[in-house]
């Protein structure tokens, strides 16, 4: 697949989700280095594992709008097996 450009505002969304995630993430080392329950954390790391992949998948789901189009705006072709790839990598 070629590489494509998407337009910064595009995935604004994605960056307010990742900076969520960021402060999730800065959470749960507060929780470790406190010492709390051991589910607790499991419990938000969970959480903070799925906006993760929910946010990869925007960005993989806003690239496919961007790869399946030329700059005339003409339908152009996706190599398959690579978004395939994309996919799965976020599994």
């Amino acid at each position: 697949m070629d590489v494509v450009d998407i337009p910064q505002g595009e995935l604004a969304d994605v960056v307010k989700r990742l900076k969520r995630i960021e402060g999730q993430i800065g959470g749960i080392v507060r929780m470790i280095e406190d010492g709390r329950d051991c589910s607790a954390v499991v419990t938000q790391l969970a959480a903070a594992s799925k906006a993760l992949s929910k946010a990869g998948f925007a960005v993989v789901s806003t690239g496919m709008r961007y790869c399946s189009t030329n700059e005339d705006g003409e339908s152009r072709e996706v190599d398959l097996r690579e978004l395939e790839r994309l996919f799965l990598s976020l599994a």
